[in-house]
């Protein structure tokens, strides 16, 4: 990773000792949950080492009513169990990278996120007014779950982010416009 890249999941994460001493977890025993796979992988090792991780890790864990539990209740949120157990071991890799908040239910919603706005070129009122107004509500939802990611992100995972193809690239081509109002008569 480069020194930008350390400076975002710095920004974005956090380091996975620093928030296990400020929820009262052993660092040496959520390693082990990891490794058991009872709980997410770090997501990123900055280049001095630190394992950084989201700021909710354990958030999950403790609302399904703890790590051995935790499975149980992920691969639940879903309606069609295979794509939950596919959910869970995406998750457990700790590349889930792309949300603020890793939960079942942010998961789902970057996925009919990404689903609607890739598909709203292909609408009938594509273009029209209130399709803008429609699309952009779309991007900016997606955009309040997804960070920025970095350039180590585009690497390891192969190519652009949903990012970068679901909200920069759709800002860019198809700009936010700005409704049309009829003038006003003079003297109003």
């Amino acid at each position: 990773m480069t020194p930008a890249d350390d400076a975002y999941v710095s920004a974005q994460f956090t380091v996975l000792d620093d928030l296990c001493a400020a929820q009262g977890h052993d660092p040496g025993a959520v390693r082990l949950t990891m490794l058991s796979g009872l709980l997410p992988l770090p997501g990123y090792l900055r280049s001095d080492g630190a394992e950084m991780v989201p700021h909710d890790l354990f958030a999950p864990a403790e609302e399904a009513g703890g790590p051995e539990r935790l499975q149980e209740w992920f691969v639940a949120q879903w309606a069609d169990r295979e794509t939950g157990r596919r959910e869970w071991t995406a998750y457990l890799s700790g590349q889930y990278v792309c949300l603020h908040s890793v939960r079942p239910a942010t998961i789902q919603r970057k996925e009919q996120l990404t689903a609607a706005i890739t598909a709203a070129p292909a609408q009938a009122d594509a273009g029209s007014d209130d399709w803008s107004a429609r699309l952009h509500a779309l991007v900016d939802e997606l955009d309040a779950l997804e960070p920025a990611f970095t350039a180590y992100d585009r690497l390891r995972f192969g190519g652009p982010t949903s990012r970068d193809l679901c909200v920069d690239a759709v800002r860019a081509r198809y700009p936010r416009r700005t409704p049309r109002t009829e003038p006003t008569p003079a003297g109003r």
